[in-house]
């Protein structure tokens, strides 16, 4: 592993593959498996923390990942919260401080400071106010049956791919339009068909066959009668 150190504020490393693999982990782990990826990023911010010592960590950082041919690029920066607690202030290369509101999106800045947002970031962007599930199926015939006794509600959205000999339906659920009771409920009426699945949904998304892309219950419905 490299470690460049940018500034008092900035560090960057460069980790290969190998090295990934080195450490037990692999690529699938990385991208699509949020507390694997996540044991990396500790375990190698140890190692620059011992090779940097006055880089300490003491506040939230912000951290761009870019994908290479044979490894990772990730660049830590450090940042602090205003002591109102409004505010996060974002260290710039020239030494001077961004002030911006806690709650404003800060994607146009990292990508004027970093880069553009890799596909796993846009995809979190994009299902972040979402609960999202899972739910396997052996047989065409249980999501026949599921599609014909269930009926859909407002911020739930559906989608159906193949993938390793089994349907997978990916189910999407809005948490601004549906309570938690509200969504074990339905949750539990699909698992009466189905079983919940380990895998996420951008493994499904990635390396399964898309059937169909949205409201795959009533489509399927549509489609196929019992």
């Amino acid at each position: 592993m490299e470690i460049e150190r940018i500034n008092e504020n900035t560090i960057k490393f460069y980790i290969s593959y190998m090295d990934i693999e080195d450490r037990g982990f692999d690529r699938e782990d990385i991208w699509y498996n949020r507390e694997k990826s996540e044991q990396l990023f500790w375990q190698v911010m140890d190692e620059v923390n011992y090779n940097e010592e006055d880089f300490q960590i003491d506040g939230p950082l912000w951290i761009q990942v870019q994908a290479l041919e044979k490894g990772l690029e990730i660049v830590v920066t450090k940042a602090q919260i205003s002591k109102d607690g409004q505010n996060l202030q974002l260290p710039t290369e020239s030494g001077k401080t961004i002030d911006m509101p806690v709650d404003d999106k800060i994607e146009s800045l990292l990508e004027e400071k970093f880069g553009p947002m890799n596909k796993a970031d846009e995809i979190e962007q994009q299902y972040g106010q979402d609960f999202v599930v899972v739910v396997s199926f052996k047989d065409l015939e249980d999501i026949i049956q599921l599609s014909h006794v269930f009926e859909p509600v407002e911020g739930m959205g559906e989608e159906l791919y193949y993938y390793d000999d089994k349907y997978m339906l990916i189910t999407r659920f809005d948490e601004d339009y549906l309570s938690d009771d509200e969504q074990e409920d339905l949750i539990s009426q699909i698992l009466e068909f189905g079983q919940e699945s380990p895998l996420t949904m951008f493994v499904v998304q990635e390396y399964g066959k898309e059937i169909f892309e949205e409201d795959a219950l009533a489509q399927v419905k549509e489609h196929f009668s019992l």
